[in-house]
């Protein structure tokens, strides 16, 4: 039997139909295809290690990755060009601050990152090294224990929080830009809006066991 080789940007992804089943998909946003597949009782790190082995396996060469920000995974896929998806940054970055932060600093924040799709690392970077300057002393507040002056916190972690996120993730939040021949897409929306469709076609089919349920999703995932 011919193995089919080609190269491909990947999509790898994770959506769960319930608490302990779900399915990995590693979608081609060119071809609008999905070279591999796994059922997983949970999202970790070795799920998407076996992920990127079955392709390989098949003879897909890698070209870049486009991921949702999930820890470790940057890592497994370090030696391709590894972009982050720019929405699920601002998700990430709005769940810390909330849609209507009401101190000043989380606000201008949180504007700076809606520019997210709009700008490019220098700007970004800038922009973002300027806020931080303006909040250092803020961001280093402490709030002592009450019963236990030897304990504290950090007054603002949320608002920490959201800026170390942002400023972990920067260098891959342009990586589209860096390599416009591959066409990397910025977002991870080609496996999230293919994820709704398929949810929308099996919600016509509840009540069926898993394996019924599985046969239907490898159906539709390999057409």
């Amino acid at each position: 039997m011919i193995r089919e080789t080609y190269s491909a940007v990947i999509v790898p992804d994770v959506t769960f139909f319930g608490r302990d089943y779900g399915i990995l998909v590693c979608r081609d946003p060119h071809r609008k295809n999905n070279p591999h597949f796994q059922e997983v009782h949970r999202e970790t790190n070795e799920e998407y290690r076996q992920a990127r082995k079955a392709l390989e396996g098949k003879g897909i060469t890698i070209t870049a990755v486009v991921i949702d920000g999930r820890k470790g995974v940057k890592e497994l896929f370090s030696e391709f060009p590894v972009q982050v998806c720019q929405f699920h940054q601002i998700k990430t970055v709005n769940r810390y601050l909330t849609r209507r932060p009401k101190i000043q600093a989380a606000q201008e924040l949180g504007v700076i990152v809606l520019g997210l799709t709009k700008t490019n690392e220098k700007d970004f970077t800038n922009v973002l090294s300027c806020w931080h300057e303006k909040w250092e002393a803020f961001l280093k507040e402490r709030t002592i224990n009450p019963d236990n002056s030897k304990k504290w916190n950090y007054t603002h972690k949320r608002v920490r929080a959201a800026y170390g996120s942002l400023k972990r993730n920067t260098p891959n939040l342009f990586i589209y830009q860096k390599y416009p021949e591959l066409k990397i897409p910025n977002t991870t929306n080609s496996a999230d809006g293919y994820f709704n469709r398929l949810k929308e076609l099996l919600r016509v089919h509840r009540g069926m066991s898993k394996e019924k349920r599985y046969l239907l999703i490898k159906e539709i995932l390999t057409k």
